[in-house]
């Protein structure tokens, strides 16, 4: 039995920071009130440099799969052609809940563990005209992979102008960059418990201004999903719904923390904590899914070894404190995955790999003590010392 609080390194929920589990604990205010009021505004506009847009978001009480369909249902009619770019469960997902409210769906595969490769998006936008929209996961927490979405929105641009582009990025938009306005980017989701550091709650869409515009020649229905009720109330301070307030007062502390470290400061501190969780996994010889070019920063896929039981292993990791995630879909039972996003530290990684280190001593693997925790530190030091490039 562990004797301290689990280290929780799965995709999200992440783990809160003292001062935002304080938040949510607050006691209930009037969402009608001028302390909401502020607190929206003062919300809304610490979101925008994340989002990379000058553009209105809207804040839906809902998960982030809600965000999802709120997308959908407010850009894209019954009938309407829609591709989808899926390299993974939530690629899947996207086209699913377009599916499901009439769109007549074409699916561009990509195979599990690499990202979409432009040349083939261009050449099937080129032979395929008369799109309404393509949709993007930018980041893949399923398999560990980040799609090189700036290229993707360019030829989006270059290929079919007319098409809108709807964008998954919930497990990306604030911990790594990302340029909305600068890539035409139209519709972008997020949702608080990833980057933001709060609880599950609260989904956040960005909409450009044609796709705003678009919103309003939509023909399918949306009640409690309709962006534009949202931005109406947003422009006095309020939202159209009774709101989750205790997320709203943990985004509100999060960003504020975010804020505090800057956005240079969030993202090279992702990028260290995935530099040290990569070392760390290729010191104890774990293959991972995603290739270097390709590797998610806010989440690792390996591939479970041969001769491993990973419900052995998994079990031993968890009695040393840590919290890891399996495999989805046809990945079940042959990778595991290490969430390093939101509030993750290069310190929490290193009790990862030395928490690794101890379970597959236990487990009889040849396994150099100390070795994997070395090679995670040496990670992140360099990423530390080297300049935090432009997603791409």
């Amino acid at each position: 039995m562990t004797r301290f609080e689990p280290n929780l390194r799965i995709p999200g929920p992440v783990g809160l920071p003292p001062s935002v589990r304080a938040a949510g604990g607050r006691q209930m205010i009037n969402h009608r009130s001028p302390e909401f009021a502020a607190m929206l505004v003062r919300v809304l506009d610490r979101m925008r440099p994340f989002f990379g847009t000058d553009n209105d978001i809207a804040i839906l009480s809902c998960s982030g799969s809600g965000g999802m369909e709120a997308v959908v249902v407010n850009t894209i009619s019954p009938g309407d052609r829609v591709l989808v770019l899926s390299i993974g469960s939530f690629g899947d997902r996207f086209a699913e809940v377009a599916t499901a409210f009439g769109a007549n769906v074409t699916k561009l595969d990509f195979e599990w563990g690499t990202a979409a490769d432009p040349a083939v998006v261009r050449a099937h936008l080129a032979a395929n005209p008369g799109y309404r929209a393509v949709l993007i996961t930018h980041n893949e927490t399923s398999t560990g992979v980040i799609n090189p979405l700036a290229e993707l929105a360019a030829v989006c641009r270059e290929v079919q102008p007319e098409a809108l582009i709807l964008v998954d990025g919930i497990s990306s938009i604030g911990a790594v960059p990302f340029e909305m306005d600068a890539w035409g980017v139209d519709v972008a989701v997020t949702a608080s418990q990833k980057a933001w550091m709060s609880a599950p709650g609260l989904a956040m869409v960005a909409a450009s201004r044609r796709a705003w515009h678009a919103m309003e020649t939509t023909t399918g229905p949306r009640f409690y999903f309709d962006l534009r009720a949202h931005r109406k109330a947003h422009a006095t301070g309020e939202t159209p719904w009774t709101p989750a307030v205790a997320a709203f007062f943990q985004v509100d502390e999060g960003l504020r923390l975010l804020e505090q470290e800057t956005t240079a400061g969030v993202f090279a501190r992702h990028l260290a904590c995935a530099a040290a969780t990569r070392a760390a996994i290729a010191e104890l010889g774990f293959p991972m899914l995603a290739a270097p070019a390709h590797a998610s920063k806010t989440v690792t896929a390996v591939l479970i070894p041969d001769g491993l039981d990973w419900k052995a292993f998994n079990a031993a990791v968890t009695r040393r404190g840590i919290v890891l995630a399996g495999g989805q879909g046809k990945l079940t039972g042959k990778i595991f995955r290490v969430g390093h996003l939101g509030s993750a530290t290069v310190e929490e990684i290193l009790g990862v790999a030395a928490a690794f280190e101890g379970a597959l001593i236990e487990l009889g693997r040849p396994v150099t003590p100390g070795a994997a925790v070395a090679a995670a530190q040496r990670a992140a030091l360099a990423s530390a010392a080297a300049p935090v490039a432009e997603e791409k």
